[in-house]
């Protein structure tokens, strides 16, 4: 399972970060996951005690905003939605199109710390 790789990435930026704020722990990490990132986030859930055991981000939540792909459409003049199946055209016109505007991110969107006083 990948998704246990990328947590533990996760988990190591947000340790730094809390290091860095002088943070005693972490109430809630936010994830963006694209739908084209290969992340499940399902997956993602279910590995996230593991990643986080014996760390400062032990006991968090874990919140994921799933960012749903695009393509930048010339025909159709804005950005159109995909799915997996996307075949480099517009789904909605069918004009070629190959610019994936949105949907591979997965990023730490923000860290919920707690900061001594602060709880």
């Amino acid at each position: 399972m990948h998704e246990l790789g990328l947590l533990r990435s996760v988990v190591t930026a947000v340790e730094r970060a809390a290091t860095t704020a002088g943070a005693t722990g972490v109430e809630a990490v936010g994830l963006r996951v694209g739908t084209l990132s290969g992340a499940e986030p399902q997956a993602l859930d279910g590995a996230w005690p593991i990643a986080t055991a014996g760390t400062v981000v032990d006991g968090a939540r874990l919140e994921i905003e799933q960012v749903q792909a695009a393509v930048w459409c010339p025909g159709c003049g804005c950005d159109q939605p995909v799915d997996e199946f996307y075949a480099l055209v517009c789904p909605a016109c069918g004009t070629p199109s190959g610019t994936l505007v949105r949907g591979r991110e997965f990023a730490v969107a923000y860290a919920d710390l707690e900061t001594p006083g602060h709880g």
